[in-house]
């Protein structure tokens, strides 16, 4: 399992200016990957390495967002690594499968932000932390959607109000970072 690649994009992003708070979690995640070598496999416990998309038009003004089944809430579009270590690679992948779009574009290559959180236990899982690594992705909106069963729904919201549907601090610093960029 290579886990050089995914801390040279962690310790890359420490490097920027950062809020406390996910400043704080990007120290954890760091000790997380260097401690456990098993860290992209959802085996791992007490969690595991996540890539997110946060999908954004090319304007910046809407992001895509999906209603998550087990979780009930709107959140970016993600998943579990199950041992890529390119978690850049593993965003675009969830994304591409939990919306049908198909000319999903990296804004950039390095890490957009990054979140910790926990997982409720849900039948034989127990409850664990994904760790999860956020890429800023464009997408045409225009482009038809396609609501996989991970969903309830997909839809392109304003940015200005993401955190009417999800005021969870996680969603509301995309926001913040999305509204600077």
């Amino acid at each position: 399992m290579h886990r050089s690649d995914v801390l040279k994009k962690l310790r890359f992003h420490a490097a920027a200016p950062l809020e406390t708070h996910e400043a704080g979690m990007l120290a954890d995640m760091i000790r997380f990957v260097e401690a456990h070598d098993d860290c992209l496999l959802r085996s791992c416990v007490p969690g595991h390495l996540t890539g997110s998309a946060w999908v954004v038009d090319a304007a910046r003004q809407r992001t895509l967002l999906t209603h998550h089944h087990k979780l009930d809430k709107w959140l970016q579009l993600g998943g579990h690594a199950d041992g890529d270590p390119d978690l850049l690679a593993v965003a675009l992948r969830e994304a591409a499968e939990e919306s049908g779009l198909t000319r999903l574009r990296p804004v950039s290559a390095e890490v957009f932000d990054v979140d910790r959180h926990l997982i409720p236990a849900r039948g034989k899982d127990p409850e664990h932390y994904h760790y999860d690594l956020r890429f800023m992705i464009e997408a045409d909106p225009s482009e038809p959607l396609v609501v996989s069963n991970e969903s309830k729904d997909l839809a392109w919201v304003n940015v200005v109000d993401v955190t009417r549907l999800n005021p969870e601090e996680s969603m509301a610093r995309m926001v913040r970072k999305t509204l600077r960029a």
